[in-house]
Parts: structure tokens; sequence; C-alpha cells
């Protein structure tokens, strides 16, 4: 039965007193193991911060030697608030804007290029510079067609056809394509891994080919059905294709890997509080002060997050029931027990009562990262464990700095 008093050696009861709910939890510990997973394989690990840009998370991958992928100004800003050296970030990206090109200018920052129009505008930022490509097999795999980074429908990356025109206008330019990108989405499987790590093999992208990226969108289990990813069998299908690339060039060529969810997701939590149970001619819903403004990923791709449950009066739970657990927001799509379409289904859970604690697992990557002020409900807490002693890291947004900036015309 999924009833929790505590969560990484914390009260949550004492964690709602202390800082309300909603609020979201990391516990640092848990993202220091996945990065040593990670390392133990891998010789270059880059943190996708787009997963959760959090200053302390940040910070805690650049204590642990992982670089970052950047895709905006903002991200690389953020990166170098917290100690990093511009040479330890790549801005990944299809285009460049004035604030990218700004920073890019002034930081010696590695760029992903993403379009044959980013070639030509990197030319004129940095003359005379190096560039990874980022490229496009042709096809694409994601738990969700909205995180199939590839293929004709996907706007990311150049089109694998179009290479060698790339490379015609780096050499006109006096740019050198030392790097290699290739990912083809968020959740995909051997089989697909396997097909890009051959494309990536198979391109001819010139001789100063240094690196190879394998990109991210390494999976983790959801469900408790779902079995963790083999991270020996994930290296070994990339390091083969990374041989080839050796042989072929006559050279060494590293490669790296860009995780974000595979990192974080693990380590966080959202605890929202049940504010009315509601029964209906089919479902009994637990409507809780947290909807999909602050984790979007079931309304936006039908995805699961396993949930428990935490007496708010400190009794023992008994008896568990189908219930949908929805939030509070002027939507009918905001329901966390949704699959893909918006069809909404059923979780089992512990029998709840009004003030019960409701807790979304697996909510480190994509939740707060993705998060909105819709319905002008402020951002929650962060709330940070280490060593089994939690601390605020981003204080209950206040109403007046959900207005921010807004002025009155005139």
């Amino acid at each position: 039965m999924n009833s929790l008093t505590e969560l990484s050696g914390v009260s949550l009861r004492e964690l709602a007193e202390s800082y309300g709910t909603p609020f979201y939890l990391y516990d640092s510990g848990v993202i220091s193991e996945r990065v040593n997973q990670i390392q133990k394989r891998f010789p270059i690990v880059r943190y996708a911060q787009k997963a959760n840009p959090h200053l302390a998370i940040l910070n805690l991958m650049r204590q642990q030697g992982v670089h970052v992928d950047a895709v905006s100004a903002g991200e690389i800003h953020r990166a170098l608030r917290v100690g990093y050296k511009p040479e330890d970030l790549v801005y990944t990206a299809d285009v460049f804007d004035d604030r990218a090109v700004e920073i890019i200018k002034e930081k010696p920052v590695q760029v992903n290029c993403g379009s044959p129009d980013m070639i030509r505008q990197f030319a004129a930022i940095r003359p005379g510079g190096e560039i990874f490509l980022r490229i496009n097999p042709g096809f694409g795999h994601g738990h969700s067609k909205k995180t199939d980074t590839g293929g004709p429908s996907s706007k990311h990356g150049i089109w694998l056809e179009d290479i060698p025109t790339c490379v015609q206008i780096a050499q006109e330019c006096g740019i050198k394509i030392y790097g290699l990108h290739m990912h083809i989405g968020s959740g995909s499987n051997f089989e697909h891994l396997s097909k890009v790590a051959h494309a990536m093999a198979e391109t001819e992208a010139g001789p100063y080919i240094r690196v190879i990226s394998a990109g991210g969108g390494l999976p983790i289990p959801y469900r408790n059905t779902d079995e963790p990813i083999d991270l020996d069998r994930y290296f070994e299908v990339w390091d083969s294709n990374r041989k080839e690339i050796e042989k072929k060039l006559g050279h060494e060529v590293e490669i790296e890997i860009e995780p974000g969810r595979f990192l974080v997701a693990e380590a966080g939590s959202l605890v929202g509080k049940i504010w009315a149970i509601k029964e209906t001619s089919t479902f009994t819903f637990y409507l809780i002060d947290t909807g999909f403004n602050h984790l979007i990923r079931p309304a936006m791709y039908g995805a699961y997050h396993k949930m428990s449950v935490c007496p708010g009066d400190g009794r023992e739970i008994m008896g568990t029931k189908d219930v949908v657990v929805a939030g509070p927001l002027c939507e009918s799509g905001d329901v966390f027990t949704q699959e893909e379409g918006g069809v909404v289904v059923s979780q089992e859970l512990p029998v709840a009562e009004v003030g019960d604690l409701v807790i979304i697992h697996d909510a480190g990557a994509y939740g707060r990262a993705m998060a909105s002020n819709y319905n002008t409900h402020p951002f929650p807490a962060e709330v940070w464990i280490e060593d089994g002693k939690h601390s605020l890291i981003t204080p209950r947004q206040s109403f007046d700095e959900v207005i921010g900036g807004e002025r009155l015309p005139g």
C-alpha cells in the first residue's frame, strides 16, 4: 500500500508544516548516485539542465565534475552563476536569438548547430571557430510523439541528407566541425538506439571530428513494472560505433552523453494536500492544491507518475481504492491520472481524508522547469534534502512576485 510518513528520511508532515503545500522536494543523494552511475561508463557527462535548472542542482553537478548542456542564453547564465567555466558549456539549439548571440560573442561557450543558417551565423559571431553539428538521422522515437526529436516531423537537427551541404558551408566560412550530436527522443529503446548510433558512424562530416555526443533520453522506471536501463549495454552500443568512427578518421574520438531526466527525475517529488474528495458515477476524485501548472507531464504527454498518501493527522491508513487525482485549475485536463489523449484513468491509492498529503513521485525532471503561474497560482517552495536534513532553496512565491514586472499602460 502506497502510504508514507517520511520521504528521504524526513517527516512529510514536518515539511508540510514548515513550507506549506504544495512544495517540491529534491534528494541530493539520489542525484549524486545517478551521476556516479553514468560517470562509471561515460568519460564526459553533460547535464541537460532543461530537466531542472535550479542553481542548487547545477552547483551539485559542477562539484561532481559534470559539464552542462544549455539550450538558451538564460541557461548559460544560470551555469555561469554557479561557477561553471564557459568552455564547460555547450549551447544546443536550432536557432540563435539576440541574447544567445550576445553571450556567445563574449564567452567561449561551445555551440551545437541545429540548422545550416546557424553555421553561417556562428561564423559571423566567432570567425574561425569550431562547432558541433546536431543531426536528424531521419527517424525518431520517444515515449510520446511530443518527445520525438528526430524524423521528418521534428524541427530538431540538420536533416541527414543536408550534411554534405553543411560541411561545404562550414568550409566556405572557415569553420571546423569537430563534434557530432544525435538524439532521437526521450525514452528511446535499444532497437532505435542502435539505429541512431549506426547512423552517427555512417555520417561523413569531415576529418576534424574529435567527439561524438549520444544525446540524452535515458529512461527511468516510472512504473513498478519498468526495468531500469542497462547502462553497460547503452554504453557499448555507442562505444562500438565510436570505435568505427576512430578507424575511419585515423585518430581518437571521445564520447559524451547528455542525460537530464535520468539524473534528477527520481530525486524529486511534488507534494500537495487533499482539500476535497468527490464521488461521481464513475470515479472518486482526490482534489489537491497542485495541478498541471506545477507538473505538466501527465496533461501534456499522458505520462504516468507513481503516487503515495501521507496521513495528515498521523493515523494509520486502512485499505485502498481506485481514485483519480486532480488539481485546482479551471481545466478538465488538470488530472494527474490520465493517459495520452486526455483519457482519465484511476490509480490505486490508500483510502484518504481531506487534509492528507499526496506525494507525486519522480517529479524532479520537467516539474518546476515547465511550471507556470496559470490561474495566478504562485510557484511552490522548493526544498533540498541532504544527509537527512532539509533546507529551503526557493521560497514560496508571493502574489506580488507573480505579478512581477507587470505595469498599467500610460
